[in-house]
């Protein structure tokens, strides 16, 4: 641990991304840091984004079905893996985005739609329906409407490039808080230990109240979770977690699922797999890049994956 730290940090505050982005760095630091930092940010936003008509991803999007499109090295890296994980097959599917659309679950207009229409959808979301060239850095979706949508994975690469951004500036210890998705930085300044106390939210209680915590080093904590989005029609609760198996709602007993890995793109993808598993999964901890897991359920019970009570 460097000693002093928590005597001196620099906090900012940003809006991007579609949410509340918080930076907070320990120790003397040049304030143009965060600053850059959220300009940097900005720059990705700008790249990846599908909530305006233009960015490098709906560049792709527009040429569904027409002609593959080069994109930058950064971006073509990010497609490329979002592509090979929804090809895994384990939930999560960067090509969801016309189901999801379909359901509009925390938007207007957000209704259940007909088995036929979702059947429709699902012709649009085939992940192996997407050529990637690695020469080229060119992506070109086969199908007329077809989309991609980098959403459930954006925040943690670009959480993991402000780190790279920081080391490079020399920062020894800081939180990325991209919207309730954290990457903790370094050793904890508090604590002789360096360990870090990350609360994990209560699914019935307003935001920042937590039904757990836990002590963890260096990493990545993101959640996956049914509580915040969620569609009620005649008694029965639709969340908009789709599973792109099926084109509804995943079923599960999980009210949220919270893993802490090394990097937190792999957070954002390994959340994903164990809320649609539905429960811990034998051996996932064996990759001493993850941490460990807490699920939280419908009834409030609490599960942790390789921590201590």
């Amino acid at each position: 641990m460097i000693k002093n730290l928590a005597l001196e940090q620099q906090v900012g505050q940003h809006h991007a991304l579609g949410t509340s982005i918080t930076l907070q760095i320990f120790g003397a630091r040049d304030k143009s840091v965060i600053n850059d930092s959220f300009t940097l940010i900005d720059h990705y936003e700008d790249l990846l984004t599908v909530n305006r008509d233009e960015s490098e991803v709906m560049d792709v999007n527009h040429a569904a079905g027409k002609h593959p499109v080069q994109v930058s090295s950064g971006t073509y890296d990010l497609i490329k893996l979002a592509v090979e994980k929804s090809r895994e097959n384990f939930g999560f599917n960067a090509l969801i985005g016309p189901v999801v659309k379909l359901w509009a679950i925390g938007f207007k207009g957000a209704h259940v739609p007909t088995d036929d229409q979702i059947k429709e959808r699902m012709k649009l979301i085939d992940p192996y329906s997407v050529d990637l060239n690695d020469a080229d850095q060119t992506v070109y979706l086969k199908k007329p409407g077809m989309e991609l949508d980098l959403g459930g994975i954006a925040k943690g690469w670009i959480a993991d490039r402000i780190k790279d951004f920081w080391m490079a500036y020399g920062v020894h210890a800081g939180i990325i808080n991209l919207g309730g998705n954290i990457l903790l930085v370094g050793d904890s300044p508090k604590r002789t230990s360096g360990q870090w106390s990350v609360g994990v939210q209560d699914p019935k209680e307003p935001r920042g109240n937590n039904i757990a915590s836990v002590m963890v080093p260096e990493c990545s904590a993101v959640t996956s979770g049914t509580y915040e989005r969620y569609l009620v029609v005649d008694g029965h609760k639709y969340h908009h977690l789709i599973d792109p198996r099926t084109g509804y709602p995943v079923e599960t007993d999980l009210a949220g699922v919270t893993t802490f890995t090394k990097y937190s793109v792999e957070a954002e993808i390994e959340c994903k797999r164990l809320f649609f598993a539905g429960k811990p999964l034998a051996g996932w901890h064996d990759d001493p890049d993850r941490i460990g897991a807490v699920f939280v359920y419908n009834d409030e019970h609490v599960e942790y994956d390789n921590f201590q009570k």
